[in-house]
């Protein structure tokens, strides 16, 4: 990027203004942006058709938007990876449908605080947008997302992790999904719990009520339909890693299988 410091670290997460991220990316978002699923099969299998498309205006994009570091690069596409303008919506089996007033969020593992949050108290916890690409291991990217939720940060102060722990266990209840990650991953300033998508809350095939969201690793870590988080100090394989998706995704490695 021509007009960028070339000593610009893009391991951090850098806060903007919106004309000076639209003139240094080069970006152009004044028609539409397609919303963007990544299901718990990890993109396996095409059976519920395609996204249907969403507006999503420039004035959307202020300056409390976290922009994730890959967006601020010149090639956004990792190896491997084509753009898409339509994700597609993927899915195995039936889309759960979670009464919200049921759904509960636990923090548990290595915290002094571990706690079992209603939905109204999850929606209650301070929120941040955030602005990242969506790389899929199956070869697809979707650019120019934008998320709102809750922050892991927010998280992690409010469960107060004890230093002994260095990775993370996201888990879902449907079909007993979990993924791993290291802590440092989890602690990335971009990564959040999604419960809007574009400006939109998220539909039950979204994986409401909320999702986690990783930019930095391929999606199928970004879980659906979110139950609950565990701090741990050893590393434990999740569900797609189990049968042989690579341990850590950095999607710039191609770490794939």
């Amino acid at each position: 990027m021509k007009d960028l410091n070339p000593k610009i670290d893009m391991n951090k997460t850098w806060h903007i203004s919106r004309r000076e991220f639209l003139r240094h990316a080069g970006l152009l978002i004044t028609g539409t942006a397609i919303a963007s699923s990544i299901p718990l099969s990890a993109c396996r299998n095409n059976t519920e058709g395609t996204e249907t498309a969403t507006t999503f205006q420039t004035e959307t994009l202020s300056t409390d938007v976290i922009y994730s570091p890959d967006t601020l690069k010149e090639n956004r596409i990792p190896p491997g990876q084509r753009e898409v303008q339509a994700c597609p919506i993927l899915h195995e089996g039936a889309i759960p449908q979670i009464d919200h007033s049921e759904w509960t969020f636990t923090i548990s593992g290595l915290v002094e605080n571990k706690n079992a949050l209603t939905h109204s108290e999850f929606m209650a916890l301070p929120t941040v947008k955030v602005f990242s690409d969506v790389h899929c291991v199956t070869g697809w990217t979707k650019l120019n997302n934008l998320w709102e939720g809750v922050s892991s940060r927010e998280i992690a102060d409010l469960a107060k992790v004890k230093s002994e722990a260095k990775f993370v266990i996201v888990k879902s209840d449907y079909r007993k999904y979990s993924a791993n990650m290291t802590l440092e991953d989890f602690l990335k300033e971009d990564v959040l719990f999604a419960v809007k998508h574009d400006g939109l809350n998220l539909t039950d095939a979204h994986g409401a009520p909320a999702r986690l969201v990783v930019p930095s690793l391929y999606f199928w870590k970004s879980v659906k339909w979110v139950t609950g988080i565990e701090f741990t100090d050893r590393d434990r394989p999740g569900f797609w890693e189990v049968f042989g998706y690579n341990n850590h995704g950095d999607p710039w490695k191609e770490e794939r299988y």
